[in-house]
């Protein structure tokens, strides 16, 4: 046997390459629950067609709603395996499509399901990067039972993964901002913990540098809805995610038109947030006083 004989007829292309190699890290980052990798091998908008195994109709989906859904059941098997094989791809300038073989195992406790089948997907080319625009799944053969998602989901849902928390953790942040925008006193008010703390290191001078516990921290605010008029917090809003999901570091700019004092407040904004079971514990603010203080009129 002559090493001539061991190579194939045609190698891949290197984009050939790169889409088969998303095809199968799509099986491995779904089954070591990496959610947040396998959110970015995907478009901002995504065809999906699972009803030859669940019924109902295809969808659009963002990348975010589709992990929330996969990491709401995901995490809760004992194990699952998605066999990828046969997967062929065909590029054709900044679009491609891909075709793989699937054999999926879903273990819970006595439990298991198998299910197997055909996948068809399709790419675009992206800031030269390949990502997914739509997905198929065609049904061939199952063995086991469905019954394993019941527990599976229930699992989840009581000990729900890091990517699910960081979801929270940033919907109650934007909660907050909107709540503001919007002088929803009450939606306002349902974001804080009872022993939560707004620290506010660089407050300018007779503006309080800590505010603890919830009542407080709603009197804080509670001229807001007379002192504000339009306001935007959210339209430039940017979130780092932590190591621990419950914290998250926002970076927000606020404009605010003042109503006392008929000024603009422009702002620049750092915020380290810990939020838990929704409610936000800790929100340590950080912004320049200058503005804040001449567009509230606390100098005149």
């Amino acid at each position: 046997m002559t090493l001539a004989s061991l190579t194939p007829a045609a190698a891949a292309t290197p984009d050939e390459a790169a889409i088969r190699t998303i095809v199968e890290s799509v099986a491995v980052l779904a089954d070591s629950g990496n959610f947040e990798a396998l959110e970015r091998v995907y478009a901002d908008e995504i065809h999906v067609d699972y009803t030859s195994l669940a019924g109902g109709e295809p969808e659009l989906k963002s990348p975010q709603a589709l992990m929330n859904e996969w990491a709401a059941v995901l995490p809760g098997f004992d194990r699952t395996r998605h066999a990828i094989s046969n997967v062929e791809a065909d590029v054709s300038g900044r679009t491609a499509t891909a075709t793989a073989d699937v054999v999926a195992d879903h273990y819970v406790g006595e439990l298991f399901w198998q299910v197997s089948g055909h996948y068809r997907y399709r790419f675009v080319r992206d800031d030269d990067r390949w990502r997914i625009t739509a997905m198929t799944f065609n049904l061939e053969d199952e063995t086991g039972t469905r019954d394993v998602f019941g527990p599976a989901m229930e699992r989840a849902a009581s000990d729900p993964p890091s990517y699910i928390v960081r979801q929270r953790t940033a919907d109650t942040v934007r909660q907050f901002l909107k709540s503001l925008e919007e002088k929803d006193m009450q939606s306002l008010a349902a974001v804080w913990a009872d022993d939560a703390v707004q620290d506010m290191p660089f407050s300018p001078e007779g503006h309080p540098k800590r505010v603890a516990g919830k009542a407080a921290i709603v009197d804080l605010y509670a001229a807001w809805p007379d002192v504000a008029g339009d306001a935007d917090f959210t339209s430039e809003l940017v979130f780092y995610p932590m190591q621990d999901p419950e914290m998250v570091f926002a970076e927000f700019k606020g404009r605010v038109d003042v109503v006392p004092t008929g000024r603009e407040y422009r702002q620049t904004y750092g915020g380290l947030f810990h939020v838990v079971d929704g409610r936000i514990r800790l929100f340590r603010e950080y912004y320049d006083p200058a503005p804040f203080a001449w567009a509230f009129g606390l100098q005149d």
